[in-house]
């Protein structure tokens, strides 16, 4: 009897300490937090981030956008790559971004500013998905939605910008569920911002990381997507990154505007590759 008390004094002594460890490393908000970030400084968090004197998002009625997963920039030559990649577009939609000294000094050479989900804070740095473009959003909230197995908060922003035309564009950058049993919690998050764009009645983006995996995870998701009368990007080439089921992850959705090019060229800066799209206006 005694060894017994001692092997689960011991077993929950060593959850305590994993748990401890945990909560050392990982600083997860209660509620989702959006961080305004620009040239010079990094905001304070807060729900929804508004701006109704924004200028128009595109240029000259053409809009650039380009929608990179970047691994936290853990690759040698994410950061030359990023400049490259980003040298002709209006629009940034990055998931996995870590809010580090690295992306900050990034940011402040380069002029953009935007908006960061806080998903979870690593080590003290902010992590979660992040919109960056030369102006501010008229209007941007944050989405978080737990991982039910790992615990970690997947993100999401919900932002609108004024166009050139006198129309409103409706973004979303997502960075979906990963690790579920099922397809309800990945139904939930897609839903979630879905009923934010039913709203909306001007063009749409709709891009990230979707973690489409499975047969059953691209059925949801075209499922929820199509029903707002949004289309599926075609990318020629096409070198997106592939589950073994080969599955493409990332995808990006459209409605209302007129698609002129979409490619994903091949990288190693990250663990997954970026895509590269130009969009013209509708009058």
């Amino acid at each position: 009897m005694k060894k017994r008390y001692l092997l689960l004094l011991g077993l929950l002594s060593c959850l305590a300490i994993v748990f401890s460890g945990y909560k050392l490393v990982f600083n997860i908000p209660e509620h989702p937090q959006l961080i305004t970030v620009g040239e010079n400084s990094v905001g304070q968090p807060l729900v929804c981030y508004q701006d109704d004197n924004a200028l128009p998002l595109d240029k000259q009625g053409q809009l650039s956008l380009l929608v990179w997963n970047i691994y936290k920039q853990n690759r040698e030559g994410w950061s030359e790559e990023l400049s490259r990649l980003s040298s002709d577009a209006q629009l940034l939609l990055l998931q996995e971004a870590s809010l580090n000294t690295g992306l900050k000094q990034w940011l402040s050479e380069q002029g953009w500013e935007g908006n960061q989900v806080n998903a979870f804070k690593v080590m003290g740095e902010s992590a979660g998905v992040i919109n960056l473009a030369r102006t501010t959003p008229n209007l941007a909230c944050g989405y978080t939605a737990m991982e039910p197995w790992l615990r970690l908060p997947k993100s999401g922003i919900y932002a609108r910008y004024p166009l050139s035309n006198g129309q409103v564009l409706a973004v979303v950058n997502l960075h979906a569920v990963n690790f579920t049993y099922g397809t309800d919690e990945y139904q939930l998050q897609l839903q979630a911002l879905a009923n934010e764009l039913s709203q909306h009645t001007g063009p749409i983006i709709v891009a990230g990381d979707f973690n489409s995996w499975s047969e059953e995870r691209m059925s949801v998701m075209k499922q929820v997507l199509t029903s707002l009368g949004l289309s599926e990007v075609v990318f020629s080439p096409d070198n997106r990154v592939r589950f073994i089921s080969g599955l493409p992850l990332d995808h990006v959705f459209y409605r209302g505007l007129k698609l002129e090019k979409a490619k994903a060229p091949e990288s190693d800066a990250s663990d997954h590759t970026p895509l590269l799209l130009s969009f013209s206006l509708l009058q």
